[in-house]
């Protein structure tokens, strides 16, 4: 059985996963394998930690279940189960939000942060001091939009725009990170539109997952994991 980069997402709309795999698909040029799935589990939408944690138990089943699992990626913004999946294998296992802030800081000095809700903000400001990162942290702005309206552009695209635009001439970010796995097919548009990096969170997870598989890396090794 061929081995795949499996990227999981932990709520349950498909809409969401067909933007993510159409996101990543650049990166099937690797030669790796990625396949996509949908936690039927999840809420249509993660918009509160209450909501992400709850995805934590049947999104580690999932993953457990997947035999052709080269390395996973967990394709939410509040990288939900991420320590827990990484207990349970010695697989890589890399989180989207993790993974965008590394790449945003590749890219530019002050990354900033679209965010789907008000509410998002607190999860991702514990998010980045654990990391270590909020000296980097221009500004995180929300769209005041649910997870569901980003699936369409005349609801989302413009208000992401002008978020975009906020942190690059108020908060001076020179780098863009968009806060939500359901904005993945809108990064070329944000980028014309600032003249700014954006950084798609998902991608930058699978691009740095395909590396690990790529080079046999992990968080552990094969023998500690024994």
């Amino acid at each position: 059985m061929a081995k795949s980069l499996i990227v999981i997402n932990p709520n349950s709309s498909t809409t969401v996963t067909d933007g993510i795999d159409e996101a990543i698909t650049p990166l099937r040029s690797f030669g790796i394998p990625i396949k996509c799935l949908t936690l039927s589990e999840g809420p249509k939408g993660i918009e509160s930690q209450m909501q992400a944690d709850l995805t934590i138990a049947p999104m580690l089943r999932l993953a457990e279940s997947r035999h052709d699992a080269a390395g996973y990626v967990i394709a939410c913004f509040g990288d939900p189960g991420l320590h827990a999946l990484r207990d349970q294998t010695d697989l890589p296992v890399v989180g989207i939000q993790e993974a965008a802030v590394m790449t945003a800081l590749t890219l530019g000095q002050r990354f900033g942060v679209i965010a789907i809700m008000p509410s998002s903000i607190p999860r991702h400001l514990r998010a980045f001091g654990a990391m270590g990162v909020l000296d980097r942290l221009a500004g995180d702005r929300a769209l005041g939009l649910s997870v569901a309206d980003l699936a369409s552009a005349d609801k989302s695209l413009d208000a992401m725009i002008s978020v975009g635009q906020k942190l690059r001439d108020v908060d001076r970010a020179d780098v863009l990170i968009m806060g939500c796995a359901g904005m993945a097919h809108y990064r070329k548009r944000i980028e014309d539109a600032t003249g700014l990096p954006v950084v798609e969170p998902c991608q930058a997870a699978a691009a740095i997952a395909l590396g690990h598989i790529a080079l046999g890396q992990s968080h552990r090794t094969r023998k500690n994991a024994e």
